[in-house]
């Protein structure tokens, strides 16, 4: 697993790379935590090159959108795949997190707020 952390209009992007499982999660879990840490409060999170997710990514994610949501920012998932959009509509996350297609869609939903 591989994870890339860009900034665009003062906004953090995580790209992650690989699988996202019980092994990876923590890694993903620290990257997040120290992103959160630096005062940035809103976190786009690219999942175009995961090709699986296990409950252990999933959980990292929930936890990474109340850290956001507590702090008053936004969290917004980006470029799911098939099987990883499968995942969160299969557990009905899709509703719970805001999904977008698009990194610019993403970034546009938060710059506007």
């Amino acid at each position: 697993m591989e994870l890339e952390v860009f900034k665009k209009n003062d906004v953090a992007i995580l790209k992650i790379s690989g699988d996202v499982d019980l092994y990876s999660s923590p890694q993903v879990r620290n990257k997040i935590l120290a992103l959160l840490a630096k005062t940035q409060k809103n976190l786009l999170v690219n999942l175009k090159d995961v090709s699986y997710m296990d409950s252990s990514g999933v959980a990292t994610l929930v936890e990474a959108l109340q850290l956001t949501n507590k702090r008053g920012g936004k969290l917004r998932l980006y470029h799911l795949g098939p099987a990883i959009r499968d995942v969160f509509e299969l557990s009905r996350l899709d509703k719970v997190f805001d999904i977008c297609e698009t990194e610019s869609q993403a970034l546009n939903g938060i710059i506007a707020e």
